[in-house]
């Protein structure tokens, strides 16, 4: 049977992560980066597209399982009639090769156990050719290879049976039996082979540190620490880039068709990314995020696109995968995006905000940034007035989305800004405040609606947008600011469902192009969380918060969305901007608390 999105934990080396279910079965794992193919599919569609579980061979889910202290390390315990066993998953930070290791430990009685490895290439559609080498497995279709060894083949006995590899087991108190999957350029000689329990050792010790490094104290630490590990999985070490998510095409609802690849780097996230890394003390992801922002958006500002690759690629081709069945029956199963070609002039904003924000932190500064900003405002000031795709990347018709506006007025306002705090930068802040005095506006004219007391999604539109919410934080008005209030308090009546927010109103007149419906978007609700505060009504906003709170899974984790009907996680899995959200809400909180 699928499991919950929920009932999924995450390991990862900081250049692809793997999702283990309660049930012992890695699900997903594309290798060698975030965004390869993968070689375990199952998770959309079934065991025969990929998967590895190692457990007992009676089955079941485990009884319990958490990350080992501050760590990606994962320890999923079952207690049998016979015993109990655990099996401590991890990837190991990697100088070259990824490895995946899994190390099962008796700790009462004895417990019979099976490990399954049926490797399927390329989203689960090619079945390699699988051979024995030098004591080892060895996986091999076209440009990759997987190396499988294990540390006890006198006690383990393995065999392989309708392209799977089996491997059956005892173990007993205090005994050990250590697998480690290894991926390698099918092309190249023999990688080079880790010890599981240095390796063990070493990546304790790698988190451990990188954790303690954690600012905050504050009394929400645990799930602010947590969320901060897991945005640091969502890394690309190479190059500092963040992915939305590790996964692609988990639905936002379940059978329906808003199923969409979130493995690529998002400047939407940029300024909230770089607030919670600051302000908790990790400048040098911060660093090595804004560094990663200004590769990705260099050249023509025409050019900008609301999304990249790891390493800033462009061409984010979307694709179907007609021989996978989606989550749950949730197709199409798409690879790429096709929202990297949509205009949305709300992300000049958000570069520019990031940088302004960027410099105002510390960050060893960049001679190139200013010159990117004085580039994408030029387009921006020409530009700012036309119809877009807006915030939310709908595939309908394009409109003044309000939220759009808003961000063109942050991009002036920051640039005279800077110009304030440094006369010496080169600029015209005549011009920009008129630009920004102009976009303010025409936003207050014909984004809002003085009968419902509430700015709107966009120009002349009924609809509610919950990127209104950002109003206060953007400073485009004060929070005190009646049409402030009427927002938040529209919003929350209006999107509002199951004590959570949505995006925007998904029936029959909604703007984004598609059929059926989704869940409460998280991020959304972090927003309201923060606007309630902003707004005075710091009691209720801390209530949210510790409901929000609630819906993480056993080990700390959160998906896009949330179906409060079917008390359900959904969306791609774990998502970055809803921890994001997390992280700047229990800090804003904290400081809300301690200002008080």
């Amino acid at each position: 049977m699928t499991q919950l999105i929920e009932d999924y934990a995450l390991i990862g080396d900081l250049q692809t992560a793997a999702l283990v279910g309660r049930d012992g079965s890695i699900d997903w794992l594309c290798l060698p980066r975030f965004d390869s193919a993968a070689c375990f599919a199952a998770l959309l569609g079934d065991e025969e597209n990929g998967h590895w579980r190692i457990a007992p061979s009676g089955g079941g889910s485990c009884t319990r399982r958490s990350y080992r202290g501050n760590s990606l390390i994962l320890e999923s315990v079952w207690e049998t009639s016979s015993g109990t066993v655990k099996v401590t998953d991890f990837m190991p930070q990697r100088d070259r090769a990824p490895d995946v290791v899994r190390i099962v430990e008796g700790l009462s009685g004895a417990v019979s156990m099976r490990s399954t490895l049926r490797l399927r290439f390329d989203y689960g559609n090619i079945v390699p050719w699988m051979r024995r080498t030098n004591g080892h497995r060895v996986a091999i279709a076209g440009p990759d290879s997987v190396w499988l060894r294990c540390d006890a083949t006198d006690r383990v006995k393995t065999w392989g049976q309708q392209y799977t590899t089996y491997s059956s087991f005892t173990v007993a108190e205090g005994e050990k039996v250590a697998f480690v999957m290894t991926w390698h350029p099918s092309h190249e000689p023999q990688p080079e082979f880790i010890d599981p329990y240095e390796g063990l050792e070493h990546s304790l010790h790698d988190w451990e540190e990188w954790a303690a490094h954690c600012r905050y104290e504050g009394p929400y630490r645990e799930a602010v620490l947590r969320s901060l590990i897991t945005l640091k999985a969502l890394t690309y070490a190479p190059t500092g880039g963040i992915v939305a998510a590790p996964t692609t095409s988990l639905p936002e609802e379940i059978g329906g068709v808003r199923n969409w690849d979130y493995r690529y780097c998002w400047l939407r996230d940029s300024t909230l990314t770089l607030g919670a890394l600051v302000a908790a003390g990790y400048t040098e992801e911060a660093g090595a995020w804004r560094d990663w922002l200004l590769r990705a958006v260099a050249g023509d500002p025409a050019d900008l696109q609301i999304m990249y690759g790891l390493a800033g690629e462009r061409r984010l081709p979307e694709t179907d995968l007609p021989w996978l069945g989606g989550y749950e029956g949730s197709r199409p199963v798409r690879t790429g995006n096709a929202a990297v070609d949509q205009l949305q002039l709300d992300v000049y904003g958000e570069v520019i905000d990031s940088l302004h924000l960027a410099r105002a932190s510390g960050l060893r500064p960049k001679p190139q940034a200013w010159n990117l900003q004085l580039s994408l405002l030029g387009f921006l000031e020409s530009n700012w007035r036309e119809p877009d795709e807006g915030l939310w990347e709908v595939r309908g018709p394009r409109r003044h989305f309000v939220h759009s506006k808003v961000m063109a007025w942050v991009a002036a306002d920051r640039a005279v800004r800077a110009l304030e705090e440094d006369p010496t930068l080169p600029g015209d802040a005549d011009r920009w405040r008129a630009m920004r005095d102009e976009v303010h506006r025409e936003v207050c004219e014909k984004g809002y609606d003085p009968e419902r007391n509430t700015f709107t999604q966009w120009y002349g539109s009924a609809e509610l947008d919950a990127a209104t919410l950002l109003i206060p934080r953007t400073g485009f008005l004060p929070p005190d600011d009646p049409r402030v209030v009427g927002t938040v308090e529209a919003v929350q009546s209006e999107l509002g469902h199951g004590g959570f927010i949505r995006r925007y109103s998904t029936d029959g007149r909604s703007v984004d192009g598609l059929p059926g419906d989704e869940g409460t978007f998280l991020a959304c609700s972090f927003w309201l969380v923060d606007a309630l505060r902003m707004t005075g009504r710091t009691k209720e906003s801390r209530e949210l918060f510790e409901r929000l709170l609630t819906l993480r899974n056993d080990v700390g984790l959160l998906a896009e969305e949330y179906d409060p009907v079917s008390g359900r996680q959904l969306g791609n899995f774990p998502q970055a901007f809803s921890h994001i959200g997390l992280v700047g809400s229990a800090l804003a909180l904290d400081g809300a608390e301690a200002a008080g």
